[in-house]
């Protein structure tokens, strides 16, 4: 057995006191300090020391004259006499070693304390602030449309807290989005699934959460993870939150569901992605109508409990704003319902739901004069579901769900080819084919990207084109790079032959969006942005996710874009309430229109127009769509 000496047990002791931190440290190069300047004092007062000839001085002047020497070094060269020389030079040395020390801690602690708060490691002292949780590419836009949406309120915050670095998505913020108004931007580092880290960004004071899946791994286990660690925290708050949260794997719904309760609005990203995209692809422009209800910036959707409409049917509800477009009815047990019956009478605690530029503008007009222009009025129909040829060129995890959900819209005897440049997805389409009743499916391994591919295709035969990246096997812009090649390929085709094809493409990266413009495609999906968007909106209001799921419903109501011809006669100058009272004799609900002319103008919103006011004069052409909420 070892011997312990005194040696040792004081570098035992000397490094326990490191490990304490630099608090400890300056205590105890402070306390030193105080014990020579204290000393030196007394010295000097014990032995009647003075300067040169001058006087013995006290303790006091004796103590604070070796404070002067410890801090500074060159105060003793004007000293007179050894004796004062000799103490003073002592105290010098001491503060040259000991409070040089004891300033040098205290910098590094300073600037210790500064690395700390760079790290965003302090609590967020916010009230009803709406808290990000994760960080990926849907963040910019969240924070965007919760500026705009931020405007009249007084001081909205927003908080988050991801596995990044503090500063990064501070300057990340900064550079992508810019000037943000009044909306202040909190960012704190942690993992949003870890108890302690997730207590740094305050939930319990929080308005609404929104949870943003991971970009890599496994996200659905690690948002699943963080709805467990808010819901079931032990500090937790005891009314409920109100959380969003992305899923991308049907499968793991129920498990969401079930840790999240009624306290989590789930949205199935791939599911709802693929859903837009099967419908946009039989009706161009749809994406842009989905994109004006769910972003801030112009018409959105508001609930409002309005007495005066109590007692009235439904359909006169629709008339009933001038400038507002009421489209379904929230009845008072709390259900949605889009495109309720048109003869439902209104009943007390039931609220409209409508589009309208704000909620202060969601007005009723009391004196309603509107002239409704029956000789223009037609009772056109739509071409009923027939048999449909469909080319799907990519691949990636939405596929299935894409040719499942066409399934749903498309006549007997149906087909889809699929192109990949991946040969894997062989397996994948084979096994979608034993599920379908309506569509026989095709598959071939050949490069999307290559002329001679494409050109032997015979694109012209299909009755539509859909393009997907390859988002799960090549990198963002890498893979919109290869849908835009495709794109341009397909734009030469139609040229060539003379042939107007409906063409809809999935994009990743908005900004690739405005490049994209030149192949003329009739639609893009840009899947990040339009889920990013609905987050948003529900953030905001709890209960617009069952409007989403109803209109997104293919056994309810959905939003048709239909030829204007098939309500008025085309080239008819009229108002919106004749479009209005010409859809609702079909059962429908007309909710804005869109103008071909205008369909490649981004400035113009590429043609659409939603909730127009209703005594505006309008005229549409045969190739005007009148856009509609209806069953089919």
């Amino acid at each position: 057995m070892n011997k312990i000496t005194s040696g040792s047990k004081l570098r035992y002791k000397f490094d326990n006191l490191m490990s304490k931190g630099p608090m400890a440290m300056i205590g105890l190069l402070g306390l030193l300090s105080l014990l020579v300047v204290l000393l030196a004092g007394f010295v000097i007062y014990l032995f009647g020391i003075g300067p040169g000839d001058a006087d013995a001085i006290g303790f006091v002047e004796g103590s604070w004259q070796s404070l002067m020497r410890t801090l500074d070094s060159g105060t003793m060269g004007g000293d007179e006499g050894w004796s004062f020389r000799i103490v003073a030079f002592c105290v010098t040395l001491g503060g040259i070693f000991i409070i040089s020390t004891l300033i040098g801690v205290l910098s590094s602690g300073i600037e210790g304390q500064l690395e700390e708060m760079r790290k965003g490691r302090s609590f967020v002292i916010e009230k009803d602030h709406t808290l990000i949780l994760g960080w990926s590419s849907k963040v910019f836009t969240i924070i965007s449309e919760l500026c705009i949406a931020g405007e009249n309120q007084k001081k909205p915050r927003i908080v988050i807290l991801a596995d990044k670095d503090k500063v990064e998505m501070e300057d990340e913020i900064r550079d992508k989005i810019g000037k943000m108004k009044n909306m202040k931007v909190i960012c704190r580092s942690g993992s949003p699934n870890d108890l302690t880290d997730l207590n740094i960004a305050n939930p319990y004071d929080s308005k609404s959460i929104i949870i943003l899946a991971p970009e890599e791994g496994n996200a659905d286990s690690q948002t699943i993870k963080t709805i467990l660690a808010i819901t079931n925290n032990p500090n937790r708050r005891t009314e409920p939150y109100h959380i969003v949260a992305e899923i991308k794997d049907k499968k793991n719904l129920e498990v969401a569901h079930m840790v999240g309760k009624d306290e989590v609005e789930l949205i199935l990203t791939d599911d709802v992605i693929s859903r837009i995209m099967v419908q946009t692809s039989r009706q161009s422009g749809l994406s842009m109508v989905y994109q004006e209800l769910m972003d801030f910036d112009g018409a959105e959707i508001y609930f409002n409990d309005e007495k005066l409409l109590v007692g009235k049917t439904f359909a006169e509800s629709l008339f009933a704003y001038e400038d507002s477009t009421v489209f379904g009815l929230q009845f008072a047990d709390g259900t949605v319902k889009v495109n309720p019956p048109m003869d439902y009478v209104i009943q007390p605690g039931d609220k409209v739901i409508a589009i309208t530029e704000d909620d202060d503008t969601l007005i009723v007009n009391n004196n309603p004069q509107y002239k409704i222009d029956e000789g223009i009025i037609v009772n056109g129909q739509s071409e009923k579901p027939g048999v449909e040829r469909t080319l799907l060129l990519g691949w990636n995890q939405r596929a299935q769900i894409i040719i499942r959900e066409l399934d749903n819209y498309v006549g007997a005897g149906s087909f889809i080819k699929v192109v990949s440049t991946f040969d894997k997805y062989g397996e994948q389409v084979a096994e979608v084919a034993g599920e379908l009743q309506n569509i026989t499916i095709e598959f071939a391994h050949q490069d999307t990207t290559g002329k001679d591919v494409l050109d032997n295709l015979d694109v012209t035969s299909y009755n539509s084109v859909q393009v997907l990246c390859y988002k799960d096997d090549l990198e963002m812009q890498e893979a919109d790079s290869g849908t835009l090649i495709t794109l341009l390929h397909l734009r030469r085709i139609c040229e060539e032959k003379d042939v107007d094809l409906k063409i809809v493409s999935e994009m990743l990266d908005i900004r690739n969006r405005d490049l994209a413009e030149v192949t003329k495609a009739d639609d893009f999906i840009v899947s990040d942005k339009l889920i990013s968007l609905m987050m948003s909106q529900v953030s905001e209001n709890k209960k617009l996710m069952d409007v989403f799921e109803d209109l997104m419903d293919s056994e309810g109501s959905e939003i048709y874009l239909k030829p204007a011809s098939n309500y008025i006669k085309p080239g008819e100058t009229t108002t919106f309430y004749t479009l209005l009272e010409s859809a609702r004799r079909k059962g429908e609900i007309a909710i804005g229109y869109r103008i071909q002319a205008e369909a490649f103008d981004s400035e113009k919103a590429y043609g659409v127009k939603v909730s127009p006011v209703k005594s505006d004069a309008i005229t549409l052409s045969p190739e005007d769509k009148l856009i509609v909420v209806a069953e089919d």
